[in-house]
Parts: structure tokens; C-alpha cells; sequence
């Protein structure tokens, strides 16, 4: 009897040692991709941090005589001042020499930045319009108006950089026209309001392209 049961307990053992070795191998496996696709997601992050910080660093160079930089809303502000009439967006010709500097410095800047393979960036003008601070439901009745007549005024920066020959490489930049009519964050107030009428530059690299494909 004490043979038979030595007999059954030794095989059984056996099995139980090689399942629970298989367990742990799988564990491992299992473990060690998961370490792997962390990795690999650490190392696409840094990458974005990097590129992120890289564009940070190019932009400063905007800073001074016709950017400034809003810290609070990270973007940047054409110090340019615009004369729009009221309810045009039809730039004057006092204004047209600042914002064609303005738009080389910009287009010098954004060359400069590191060209890397498959990223291409966001470059975002985005025109804005002022309220009539007399007015407290200006806004409210007339908020689509706003977002028009922003849109066009952005797009009527792009134009005159257009025909002034400030181009830029279409294989890395995307131009995106913007309008935030009568709001967006970062807006001058009360005695201020007409300050409004102004542009807003960012530049904002499509990280998504950066690391490797799925």
C-alpha cells in the first residue's frame, strides 16, 4: 500500500511542478510585452515632450518687435496694430508693412525649426473681433456675425502674405484660418475692448505622426 501511494504522489508532483512552471513562463512572457509596449509608449512621449520643447524654443525667437508671447494661454499675439473699420475686414494700407515683417519673422522662425521625418505642424492665425462695450448684449445677438467677420480678417492676413510671396512648405506646415469672433480666452476688457480687434499665432507640431506606427 505505502508503494502504491509512493507510486501516485511522485507523478502527481511531477505534473503539478510542470503546470506551475508553465503558469510562471506565461506570466513572463506576458509581463515582459507588457514591459516592452511601456517602453515603447515612454519612449513616444519623450519624443513628444522633445518635440514640444524644441518648438518652444524656435518660438522665442518671435518675441520683440512684432510678436509677443501670452504665458497664460501659450500662444502668441501680433503686436501689429490693426485699424479694422467696424464691420470690415479689409486691412489698411498703414497697416500692411508691419504685417508683412510680421510675417517674415514668422516664416524665418518656422523654417528654422527642425525638419524630422513624417511631422508636420500646425499653424494656426487666428483672427479675433471686438465687442461694443455700450452694449451688453452685442455678443450674444450678433455671435455668428463675429465668428464671420474674424475669419475673415485672418483670412485676409494669410492673402496679403500670400501675394507678398510669404509662403510656406506645404509639406510641413499646415495653415489653419481661424476666428474666435467675439470670444476666446485671453481678451482685453472694458476701456480695452477695441483692443480686441487683433491676430493670434500658434504654431503646434501633429505629434500624433511622431514614434513608430501601430
Amino acid at each position: 500500500m505505502k508503494q502504491n501511494s509512493k507510486d501516485f504522489f511522485w507523478p502527481s508532483y511531477v505534473d503539478l511542478m510542470t503546470t506551475l512552471f508553465v503558469v510562471m513562463l506565461v506570466l513572463f512572457v506576458l509581463s515582459y510585452k507588457m514591459f516592452q509596449d511601456n517602453e515603447d509608449k515612454l519612449k513616444v512621449q519623450l519624443e513628444q515632450l522633445r518635440k514640444i520643447q524644441e518648438i518652444e524654443a524656435a518660438l522665442k525667437g518671435l518675441e520683440g518687435r512684432y510678436f509677443k508671447f501670452d504665458p497664460v494661454n501659450k500662444r502668441h499675439e501680433l503686436k501689429v496694430q490693426t485699424r479694422f473699420d467696424p464691420n470690415s475686414a479689409i486691412i489698411k494700407e498703414g497697416d500692411k508693412v508691419g504685417l508683412y515683417n510680421a510675417g517674415l519673422t514668422l516664416k524665418r522662425i518656422i523654417d528654422d525649426i527642425k525638419e524630422d521625418q513624417g511631422v508636420k505642424y500646425l499653424v494656426i492665425i487666428e483672427g479675433m473681433a471686438a465687442r461694443d462695450p455700450y452694449d451688453p448684449n452685442f455678443h450674444i445677438v450678433r455671435r455668428d456675425y463675429g465668428y464671420q467677420l474674424s475669419y475673415n480678417r485672418a483670412l485676409a492676413l494669410f492673402n496679403l502674405w500670400q501675394t507678398r510671396n510669404i509662403k510656406f512648405d506645404e509639406k510641413r506646415f499646415e495653415i489653419i484660418i481661424a476666428g474666435s469672433g467675439f470670444y476666446g480666452t485671453g481678451r482685453y476688457r472694458g476701456a480695452n475692448e477695441y483692443e480686441n480687434k487683433r491676430f493670434l499665432i500658434q504654431v503646434i507640431p501633429k505629434i500624433g505622426k511622431i514614434g513608430k506606427n501601430p
